[in-house]
């Protein structure tokens, strides 16, 4: 029962329970001591024991007996400081279920992704390097120099997984790397704006090779303005030389191209196109209103299709049951099934 006691923790700290919290919220009597000895694997559950534990913990009772085939690479939160250590263990632990349902739909349909990386010899020392770095992906990639429709779809196509989780406000985004897969992981309550942003970011730690002691985090900021609006696109959107730009451009801009206002006069101010100084009332007026609230939106859908589309894919075929296709999918069987039946009508 070794396979119960380590997915018996990582169910608790995904729900971000202590061992008493967890006590309080079963329907049967098992006190915290009973619970400690199950995750040590020193006693093992009476099967009322782990239907009471599968239902408080929101999972199915054979989540518990398979055996854990995810391990994350060191994982760094940009803003861990404001993360409880309760919060980060959750947002690893929902990390590992989704992989392992991800990575187990992928081998039950034979798929094997391969990542590249066009980047991987450019050394990036700051952020005058960033353009370069970013037009060769986009050709690498195929992308062209538009507007990317959807970022996050994006990423998953070029082999990188993207995972979005229900997350605290403090929680930005990560990126790490399982075996030989890119991982991305968004906050699945942030502005469509602010994903895409994040996601390239976090693409940035994942395919940038910077030097020591750069400036990461500007630096993959910067990579992924470059991404979201290259150059060319601001030149001729704003032009070369600037003294000042009406607020009402950067919505126009920012409902094309995904990119919230900010981001685009940062862009131009890295650019040469305006100064810092004569970009100073934007920045004093945007103070008040960094989510940019009544600031125009984009109109485009971020989400990846490409799971859901798999697991579909597993259920029309008969390759799995509906009960175990569900369970991949993370929905009841009833859900699932609605959700199945709609997408064949």
């Amino acid at each position: 029962m070794h396979a119960f006691a380590e997915r018996l923790k990582s169910a608790r700290k995904m729900k971000g329970w202590s061992l008493q919290e967890l006590a309080d919220n079963l329907s049967i009597d098992i006190s915290k001591q009973a619970l400690s000895k199950y995750e040590q694997n020193l006693m093992n559950p009476a099967s009322e024991v782990l239907l009471a534990l599968a239902n408080a913990l929101e999972v199915k009772p054979d989540y518990f007996l398979r055996e854990s085939q995810i391990e994350l690479a060191p994982v760094e939160f940009r803003k861990k400081a404001s993360l409880s250590q309760k919060k980060v263990d959750s947002i690893k632990e929902k990390i590992k279920d989704f992989l392992e349902r991800y990575l187990e739909v992928e081998h039950l349909l034979n798929i094997h992704t391969v990542f590249k990386n066009p980047v991987k010899e450019i050394v990036i020392q700051s952020v005058e390097d960033v353009e370069d770095a970013a037009k060769k992906l986009m050709k690498g990639w195929h992308l062209g120099f538009d507007a990317i429709p959807n970022v996050i779809e994006m990423l998953e196509i070029n082999g990188i997984r993207v995972i979005e989780i229900d997350a605290p406000e403090e929680f930005d985004g990560l990126s790490t790397f399982v075996g030989n897969i890119p991982v991305v992981v968004l906050n699945k309550d942030y502005t469509v704006e602010r994903k895409r942003f994040t996601a390239l970011h976090e693409l940035g730690h994942l395919v940038l090779n910077i030097k020591q002691g750069a400036d990461k985090e500007r630096i993959c900021h910067a990579f992924a303005g470059a991404m979201l609006l290259p150059d060319d696109c601001l030149e001729k959107l704003i032009g070369y030389k600037r003294y000042n730009i009406a607020l009402g451009e950067l919505v126009s801009i920012k409902e094309q191209f995904g990119i919230s206002v900010q981001a685009i006069m940062m862009r131009a101010q890295l650019k040469g196109i305006i100064s810092k100084a004569s970009a100073g009332y934007f920045w004093r007026s945007i103070a008040s209103n960094k989510k940019e609230i009544g600031l125009g939106c984009y109109p485009g859908v971020e989400k990846s299709y490409r799971f859901e589309h798999l697991v579909y894919r597993l259920a029309a075929e008969d390759i799995v049951s509906l009960s175990k296709a569900a369970n991949l999918a993370g929905l009841k069987l009833a859900q699932f099934r609605e959700q199945l039946d709609a997408i064949d009508q």
